[in-house]
């Protein structure tokens, strides 16, 4: 995947928007592109009216504008705002809208446009990130509906839970076979699927709590798969 300016990317013609040799715009639903209807072009000093369909470029003299701090993560990568996300929608919308305002293609242009690219980028990738994982969305849905959870906090957990997370801990520390391993990470990658269900349930059903309370088991389980991959680690 493009990160900032990793790399360079592989032009692909026909996806370029207009004013740019060779682009056109990106198409997507205008509601989730919408950015403020009065801010004026930095560059050009023209109203912004109402905004193109790519929703990053001035209308007039199609410079870069600067990112809308108001829009959040679904409404960038045309998401509706829900847990359930198809991602490979998402992947095909991150790859659209990097095409637009990855660094790579302003090499040429002000360095106003350049700073503004880095930004726009830089958002792009945060936002499909958080929006591919279930652990990552959830706690940025929660966070939208006023809810958070802090790092470090176990959120009401009861003992039952934290002696099943403790016994998993001690016994994968113990561990010294690759199959004994993989069984590990075969019991928490179906327990994680099994909370993201309920997660999706709660959502669905907008219990907050509920959420909240899964989502804080998922983190622990997401901490269990972080050791179990240094376990795979050759040493």
């Amino acid at each position: 995947m493009w990160g900032g300016r990793a790399g360079a990317l592989p032009r692909v013609w026909g996806l370029w928007p207009p004013g740019v040799l060779g682009r056109r715009p990106l198409r997507c639903h205008a509601a989730s592109l919408a950015g403020s209807s009065s801010a004026q072009c930095w560059n050009c000093g023209g109203p912004g009216g109402p905004i193109r369909e790519d929703g990053f470029f001035c209308p007039q003299c199609r410079a870069l504008q600067p990112p809308d701090p108001t829009r959040d993560h679904f409404s960038l990568m045309d998401c509706k705002r829900s847990f359930n996300v198809d991602t490979a929608k998402l992947q095909h919308r991150y790859q659209q809208l990097q095409r637009l305002v990855h660094p790579d293609f302003f090499g040429q242009r002000s360095q106003t446009e350049k700073d503004f690219s880095e930004k726009h980028s830089t958002l792009v990738n945060d936002a499909y990130k958080t929006l591919l994982a279930p652990l990552s969305r959830g706690l940025y849905l929660l966070k939208l509906h006023g809810v958070e959870i802090p790092e470090g906090t176990d959120y009401k957990m009861d003992n039952q839970f934290l002696m099943e997370i403790m016994d998993i801990n001690e016994k994968l520390a113990e561990a010294q076979s690759e199959a004994a391993i993989i069984e590990f990470e075969s019991i928490v990658r179906a327990k994680q699927e099994e909370l993201t269900d309920n997660l999706s349930r709660a959502f669905e059903q907008d219990d907050f709590e509920k959420a909240k309370e899964i989502l804080t088991k998922m983190r622990y389980f997401s901490n269990i798969e972080e050791k179990i991959k240094l376990k795979m680690i050759p040493l």
